[in-house]
């Protein structure tokens, strides 16, 4: 069986841009709620764990398992499996997206039992490999074993999370997002209960951190399996290499697991270069990451998630012009986001790490390295959410290597930028961790250029009208909201003294005052919220 069996009483569905809308909200939502959750977790864990030493140990070994699950679930496997997943179930009904899914999940899940085996044996070896500087380095030896024991307990995490991974890509597939948007709560959930709670078993504290993000993984997977077993979806694993749809999946994936392999020798560069420069310097890259990651998961992920499934339908149902308007919606969609959210995060860098993280452990020398690379990062939010969204252009058509190729040059681009931007900041300036944050942006901006290039090369997208007027309003809502900010700021300057609750008010009044500074001007300028939930007749 080569193909998956036709079925002439499985119609595709064609949704609309409304329907876009109404996952996205769904995604979006869900996520805004996972990501809430998310910056709760970050300020425990920054009042737990500061930015030391432990804290640097903890952070590289929960940072090595999460580098592999962008190989084994939301990488190279989710960008070939859905689109497969979608084929057959277009073509061959629910029996046979069934029959794929059986096969698959006991291909991913002996796969990752033989690596996670691997890395819980090899742990040090693998700490060496992602934190060579504390080896190195006699003094730092201490942090390098307890990272290395730590890694231990944490790389399980790599098989669980990706098993979730699977079991959330199956249920995306059929237009059930709610639960797996979901899911990542429960991480922040028990990662909180851990710090809070387990701190006093263990010595040292932080390997509560360790236990936790296990009981984490095996949490996530347990509350996924029921909403499958309910849609009739819950595999039962066949170890099947030649099943048909298996070998188009890896044959998909081979040009994937190469670019994520690259990836990986890039941030494993990353991780290298933070283990030489001056302590806390992985603990600062962390926070203000996670800031900058949530506008990206929040909206730039719900949208990547909601247009995938939607662009492989309109691949195999041969409706280009369904499949660019879609493109054209998404990118409309994540820049309004974008381009606002980079803008605050640079101008409110050091009153939002303040507000949220500095407290207990965490100092305010801390903040200020933080916010550093904050706005670094910052500059590239545009890039990350639009590669989120481009990148689906080329899966739902099943080309891996496309995306790889860019993805090669990019990455290739930014190991060069890593060291020509981290030697010189962290000699003049003690910065270094700045420049790693920079290049990163800079990676994405490379990537979403050759990814926006190839999709109009190739005459599978094209912009359509009133991209002019709209990129104008939104320059002139953003300036608006930047000076409102600005303004703010000037006569707000003692945060560090204010207690909590003074810094929480005053940052929800910046917030919300930019905010509807922003909204009032897009409205001013004529724009407006049907604007998109409306989608032309395709025909």
């Amino acid at each position: 069986m080569s193909q998956p069996p036709a079925n002439q009483n499985q119609p595709g569905k064609k949704s609309g841009a409304s329907g876009l809308l109404r996952g996205s909200s769904v995604v979006g939502g869900a996520t805004m709620l996972s990501r809430v959750a998310g910056l709760a977790r970050d300020m425990v864990l920054a009042r737990f764990a500061g930015a030391g030493d432990a804290a640097d140990a903890f952070f590289v070994a929960f940072k090595i398992p999460n580098f592999f699950r962008r190989l084994f679930a939301e990488g190279a496997f989710s960008q070939a499996f859905v689109p497969v997943l979608a084929e057959y179930r277009q073509r061959g009904g629910i029996a046979a997206a069934r029959e794929l899914n059986d096969r698959v999940a006991g291909a991913l899940g002996g796969t990752l039992l033989l690596v996670t085996l691997f890395g819980v044996l090899c742990a040090p070896l693998v700490a060496g490999i992602f934190a060579f500087g504390w080896w190195w380095d006699g003094s730092e030896r201490e942090k390098f074993y307890l990272a290395a024991d730590m890694l231990r307990i944490t790389f399980p995490y790599l098989m669980l999370i990706s098993l979730t991974g699977f079991a959330g890509a199956v249920l995306n597939s059929f237009d059930r997002f709610a639960v797996p948007a979901l899911t990542p709560v429960l991480l922040n959930l028990v990662l909180i209960a851990a710090a809070t709670t387990a701190g006093g078993w263990f010595e040292p504290r932080i390997m509560a951190l360790a236990w936790g993000v296990l009981a984490a993984g095996v949490v996530q997977l347990l509350f996924q399996l029921p909403f499958l077993a309910r849609q009739g979806l819950l595999p039962r694993p066949r170890w099947d290499w030649h099943y048909p749809g298996v070998r188009k999946i890896l044959r998909l994936m081979a040009p994937a697991i190469f670019g994520v392999s690259v990836t990986q020798i890039s941030l494993v560069l990353d991780t290298m270069l933070a283990s030489f420069l001056p302590s806390g310097s992985p603990s600062w890259l962390y926070y203000s990451d996670r800031l900058t990651e949530l506008p990206l998961g929040v909206f730039g992920v719900a949208v990547a998630t909601v247009i995938l499934p939607n662009l492989s339908r309109h691949h195999v149902g041969d409706d280009p012009k369904r499949f660019r308007h879609t493109l054209d919606w998404a990118l409309r969609s994540v820049t309004l986001i974008s381009l606002p959210a980079a803008v605050a995060l640079v101008v409110l860098a050091e009153p939002l790490l303040t507000t949220l993280f500095q407290y207990g452990e965490f100092r305010p020398r801390d903040v200020q390295m933080a916010a550093w690379s904050l706005r670094a990062y910052s500059l590239g939010l545009l890039a990350f959410m639009l590669i989120k969204v481009l990148a689906p252009g080329y899966f739902a058509r099943q080309d891996t290597y496309t995306p790889v190729r860019f993805g090669l040059i990019a990455i290739a681009a930014k190991m060069v930028l890593s060291l020509a931007f981290v030697i010189p900041l962290n000699y003049y300036l003690k910065l270094g961790h700045m420049g790693l944050a920079l290049a990163t942006a800079c990676q994405a901006m490379i990537n979403a250029w050759l990814l926006y290039k190839g999709l109009r090369r190739d005459d599978v997208y094209r912009p359509e009208a009133g991209w002019g007027a709209y990129l104008l309003r939104l320059l002139l809502a953003n300036l608006a909201m930047a000076g409102v900010l600005a303004t703010a700021l000037h006569y707000w300057t003692e945060w560090s003294d204010w207690s909590w609750q003074v810094r929480a008010w005053r940052m929800g009044v910046l917030v919300a005052g930019g905010g509807a500074t922003y909204v009032l001007v897009l409205l001013a300028s004529g724009l407006r919220p049907r604007h998109f939930g409306e989608m032309r007749n395709a025909e």
